[in-house]
């Protein structure tokens, strides 16, 4: 039975030491009675106090990885229905489906695509990160080289699919040090996978008909000590599958069944022959609730897409997006190219620098840290403005960068442009840009 927030006290060590990123060991603890916090955030937790809080510090949602290195996917961890609530946290993995009965051409497509098909966006890679092997040769042999072969020439975190024992086996053992997900266990085959998961320390997909033989079937690899499962409730319908995920996740979260609180795994691939189509069902369960779903291929027009709702749905609605503060280069410029400043939010920092490259004219643009806000809303709160600007210009290095002295700030901010001066000194000179970043082009090439 999971304790109270102050039973969970009275277990911490009371030293307020707000490492865990809270005020007070009692904030703490009511965040671990509620699901929201993890017990190893507390670096001071006694060992016997760890083990009587393992219940009630677990997530309603088992956390766990697929693959290593920086390519490791974590699923699961989520203890909110909808992200306003908190947020969600652990983004599901986009999977690639490649059979050991493609032809060798074909599997050296989409090996090629799982690797190019990479986007950036708001500073960050987007891609998929999974690719699902899957038996349907029955030849032993194939399936191993083709595991190895993916293992040698990508960096792709690994499912391992087999109705066949033996096959599973070999899959798992060539590519064990990329802790593959296994799929997967059913009433038939679970003892045996058990052991095959827990020698290799890899999750494992369990696969049942129905919810009722899904549960069993998880408590009793849970007896048997395979805690890192994902559950495939077997539906291949689109409407039935929705159903399935909402049920899971709601059953986890609000009635704390335990038996299904693991991450999901879903077969898009599975449920219709049309991309786009595929690619519809895909988004459905990006949103809800899925921790890793395969598709049939990845193909740029579908996959882009997939990825930039993963990321928004995935990023903390209480936090804007933003771009990490420092110098960025635009164009190859020189130590004759102009500088301009902009705040972090994300989109200021995108459409700034779209225009700068549209002007043709080679640049340094300096991104100050506004905690995510826009230029007016950061002038406004007072975090850019003349001696916080002044302050992060001589610290940012673009002295070194250029030999001019100019700084270019946004037209809405051309009030700061006295103080600013002053906190830089002689020598500076502040040059007042267009109010509106569309006007950004012509104001460069007519500088220039």
């Amino acid at each position: 039975m999971a304790l109270t927030g102050i039973e969970i006290f009275k277990l911490l060590p009371k030293t307020n030491c707000k490492e865990c990123g809270v005020p007070t060991c009692l904030a703490f603890a009511m965040n671990l009675a509620a699901g929201k916090a993890e017990l190893s955030s507390c670096p001071y937790v006694s060992e016997e106090a760890k083990a009587k809080l393992s219940e009630a510090s677990a997530p309603p949602i088992r956390p766990l990885v697929i693959g290593s290195g920086d390519n490791a996917v974590k699923i699961g961890g989520e203890t909110v229905l909808f992200r306003h609530e908190k947020t969600f946290v652990n983004k599901p993995g986009f999977a690639l489906l490649i059979s050991d009965t493609m032809p060798e051409a074909e599997v050296e497509g989409r090996l090629r695509r799982f690797k190019e098909l990479k986007y950036e966006r708001v500073g960050l890679v987007l891609r998929g990160e999974i690719i699902a092997v899957k038996n349907e040769s029955g030849d032993i042999g194939k399936f191993e080289a083709l595991i190895k072969k993916i293992k040698g020439e990508s960096d792709a975190a690994i499912i391992v699919m087999s109705d066949e024992l033996e096959a599973l086996k070999a899959g798992v053992a060539a590519c064990a040090e990329r802790t593959p997900l296994i799929y997967a266990a059913t009433n038939d085959n679970s003892e045996a996978l058990a052991d095959l998961a827990k020698e290799h320390k890899c999750p494992l997909a369990v696969k049942a008909d129905n919810m009722e033989a899904l549960s069993l079937l998880s408590d009793k690899l849970t007896a048997a000590g395979v805690k890192d499962l994902v559950l495939d409730t077997g539906s291949r319908t689109f409407r039935k599958a929705f159903e399935d995920e909402v049920f899971i996740r709601r059953a986890a979260l609000i009635q704390k069944n335990r038996s299904l609180g693991f991450p999901t795994i879903t077969f898009p691939c599975e449920m219709t022959k049309e991309p786009m189509k595929e690619a519809m069902i895909a988004a459905a369960f990006v949103a809800k609730y899925a921790g890793i779903i395969v598709l049939s291929d990845f193909q740029g027009e579908t996959l882009f897409p997939l990825l930039v709702e993963r990321l928004n749905i995935y990023t903390d609605p209480q936090r804007p997006m933003m771009m990490q503060q420092g110098i960025y280069p635009i164009g190859n410029p020189t130590e004759d190219s102009p500088a301009l400043i902009t705040t972090n939010f994300a989109l200021t920092y995108f459409i700034v620098s779209s225009e700068i490259e549209a002007s043709r004219v080679p640049s340094w643009l300096l991104v100050m840290d506004t905690e995510g806000l826009s230029v007016l809303t950061a002038w406004a709160a007072g975090k850019f403005v003349g001696d916080a600007i002044g302050t992060f210009v001589k610290k940012s290095g673009i002295t070194d960068k250029v030999k001019h002295r100019r700084i270019v700030i946004p037209g809405v901010a051309a009030g700061v442009s006295g103080d600013l001066e002053e906190e830089l000194g002689a020598g500076w000179e502040v040059k007042i840009g267009p109010r509106e970043a569309a006007h950004l082009s012509a104001y460069l090439r007519m500088a220039s």
